[in-house]
């Protein structure tokens, strides 16, 4: 029988992977003793475990293997064993000793030796949490932005010398104009390493982007960083071209969602890494890491973009103000309008009121109500009664011989909404009784929520099958305007196509609130429509809002402009936009909401779920002094709990909600959803 030939090199190859099983079982051997042995120095890492559930929202004690005993930092992302799994975790502080008299399990790994959570970032997600019932997981979910590995891996390059800017600081604050004067000595205080706290608005047609700009560069040149937080990505690149204009390239970041994971990591590391002190952002840039920070600011802090849609709903205002408390910053609170609670902080001293003067609004712009004189009734009776009157037409015929003109319709599409053209029935679905709408000139009606189309649509009440328009959306108006002055160029701004800006040239632009673009030079007329529907909501802040929407409107007139608002001359929000008194207007609101109990004189909160799972979780509070109990309501499908109490135990109510979310925790009781000051009731 033939012996089996045998490959040369086979021997070798066998000793070869021997050796290197030998090798990798030693290696294993070695990490494993390493991981075995812990440090003697601060050998314990509290660790806050990613982990949503209430009753555990606390930091545990975990052994620092020697193998990491320098990695394990406070502010990296850690893997720890819980409850039988691996999970996240950040590191917030090393000790020499545990309270737990066991053995402490070690960490399993450290999957970053980035510090990206901050002693002070890790102290205001605690605040935040306890402010809004929640927990701090959720927090720092807003807070710290998922690991990019590829980009921990790249430098990140200096900040520019600042020697150079501040000349050019100096001469933007010298050249302040009249309607931004006011501002100056804010200005000065913050350049001379002072916190002062103010609420501001500036003049109608004033570049509230450059101001902003120039309040955050005054503060870097005293050595300190900035973070400002405004409503949306428009609002962003507004400030982003400011800063760049003023200070040039490589001072400061944008933190914005949409910049994609890789670009908005990388902006953060240079934040976390000390080497940017300037951040600009939307909602979640209240929570940069910024080192040595000086001035946290806020623009329009009225619109609802800066209330947090996720749990635990913290808005940007209260945010950076529970951290301008903790670090002892300045704070700006900024906008054309001013909000209550804006408001309720001048009035308690807490900051100071800057507001242009009343000679120079006079000067930038004039307000008039269609219809709100004899004479114009005169001239056009049925002023009060249409959509468009005479001096709607009137103002735009002469604003188009100067410039731009800026026309505010409150609501998108073309007819959002029809009704029986006899009796005003409002016209529904006949397949899910939606309400049937126009998508355009030449289409027939069709149902907003199925889309089911209805041509041979009849009125239910008295069979009458003609339609009429009770709202006009946009488009339809931009239709309207486009027949009566037929040689205008008319755009649009609404819904998925917003203009950021348009040029100076003569032209209707057409937009719904929030999507006004800006106007090179600003708009020679702005017209507003429809009042009425903007103040037909059913909510508490339906005034607030309303006259907010009109002024950023307004506020975008070139100096010298004209507004024209079709709605009823006697309602206080429409005398308010006439006199431009904000800070009057926000002082009555206030006046009426401390009389009535109301936010923000009391801290108030809602619990919504089922029925039962509400009226448990209204059981088991123990609440504060004072505090009534309203509800329980229907909400939809739920129902819903008010909770109110006093401004002084405002504190005791959120501890009181953050403790019944702890033991519904425990308990594993059916989920509700607490809500601390919700924006809208």
């Amino acid at each position: 029988m033939t012996a089996p030939l045998e490959h040369p090199e086979l021997p070798g190859m066998v000793r070869a992977t021997a050796a290197e099983s030998q090798a990798k079982a030693r290696a294993t051997r070695a990490r494993k003793v390493a991981e075995a042995e812990i440090t003697t120095t601060d050998p314990v890492a509290r660790v806050l475990v990613d982990v949503p559930l209430a009753h555990l929202d606390r930091p545990f004690d975990y052994a620092v293997p020697v193998a990491m005993a320098q990695a394990a930092r406070p502010g990296v992302r850690v893997k720890v064993r819980f409850a039988g799994q691996d999970v996240d975790g950040y590191v917030v502080a090393r000790a020499a000793s545990s309270e737990h008299t066991g053995r402490l399990a070690p960490l399993r790994r450290v999957v970053s030796a980035e510090p990206v959570l901050s002693p002070a970032v890790a102290a205001l997600s605690a605040d935040v949490a306890e402010r809004y019932a929640g927990t701090r997981s959720d927090v720092l979910r807003l807070a710290v932005p998922p690991r990019h590995a590829s980009v921990e891996k790249t430098p990140t390059p200096p900040e520019p010398p600042l020697d150079a800017l501040g000349e050019a600081v100096r001469r933007a604050v010298g050249a302040l104009t009249p309607g931004a004067a006011h501002l100056e000595p804010f200005l000065r205080r913050l350049r001379e390493g002072a916190s002062p706290r103010a609420v501001w608005g500036p003049a109608p047609g004033e570049d509230w982007a450059h101001l902003v700009a120039l309040a955050a560069a005054v503060t870097r040149l005293a050595g300190r960083g900035s973070v400002v937080c405004v409503p949306d990505g428009r609002d962003v690149d507004r400030l982003d071209a400011a800063l760049r204009a003023l200070l040039g390239e490589g001072h400061h970041v944008v933190l914005r969602a949409d910049a994609g994971p890789a670009a908005r990591y990388r902006d953060f590391l240079a934040v976390a890494r000390g080497e940017r002190r300037i951040v600009v952002g939307t909602r979640s840039a209240a929570f940069a890491p910024v080192r040595d920070l000086g001035l946290v600011a806020i623009w329009d802090d009225g619109d609802d973009l800066h209330a947090e849609p996720r749990a635990p709903y913290p808005h940007t205002r209260e945010t950076l103000l529970l951290r301008a408390e903790r670090e002892g910053t300045a704070v700006l609170v900024g906008g054309f309008a001013r909000t209550v609670e804006a408001s309720y902080l001048v009035r308690t001293g807490w900051a100071e009121d800057l507001v242009a003067p009343r000679a120079v609004v006079r000067e930038r712009v004039r307000v008039a109500v269609a219809g709100a004189t004899d004479f114009d009734l005169l001239r056009d009776p049925m002023a009060r009664a249409a959509r468009m009157p005479r001096q709607v037409h009137d103002a735009v015929r002469i604003g188009l011989a100067e410039g731009p003109v800026l026309v505010q319709s409150p609501r998108s599409g073309y007819v959002p909404s029809l009704a029986c053209e006899r009796c005003r029935t409002p016209a529904r679905c006949g397949a899910c009784t939606g309400p049937l709408q126009l998508r355009g000139p030449t289409l027939p009606p069709a149902c907003r929520w199925c889309g089911v189309v209805a041509e041979q649509w009849a009125c239910p009440t008295c069979g009458h099958r003609g339609l009429r328009a009770p709202v006009v959306g946009q488009e339809r108006t931009a239709e309207e305007l486009g027949r009566a002055f037929p040689g205008a160029r008319v755009v649009t701004s609404a819904g998925d196509r917003v203009l950021a800006e348009v040029d100076e040239r003569p032209g209707i632009v057409v937009a719904t609130p929030g999507a006004e673009p800006v106007a090179a030079g600003g708009y020679a007329v702005v017209v507003l429509l429809d009042a009425w529907l903007t103040l037909g909501r059913t909510d508490l802040r339906t005034d607030e809002e309303a006259l907010r929407r009109w002024t950023n409107a307004v506020a975008l007139v070139r100096p010298g402009g004209r507004a024209l608002i079709v709605g009823d001359p006697a309602h206080p929000s429409v005398q308010a936009l006439v006199r431009w008194d904000h800070a009057g207007f926000a002082e009555r609101e206030t006046t009426e909401r401390v009389e009535a109990h109301l936010p923000p004189a009391s801290r108030m909160a809602t619990i919504t779920g089922e029925p039962g799972a509400v009226d448990d979780a209204v059981t088991l509070l123990d609440l504060p002094p004072a505090t009534d109990v309203l509800g329980p309501v229907p909400a939809e499908e739920e129902c819903r709990v008010v909770l109110r109490a006093p401004r002084l135990h405002g504190a005791a109510l959120s501890r009181a909600l953050g403790e019944l979310q702890r033991i519904r925790s425990a308990r594993k009781l059916d989920a509700v959803r607490i809500q601390v000051d919700p924006p809208t009731l």
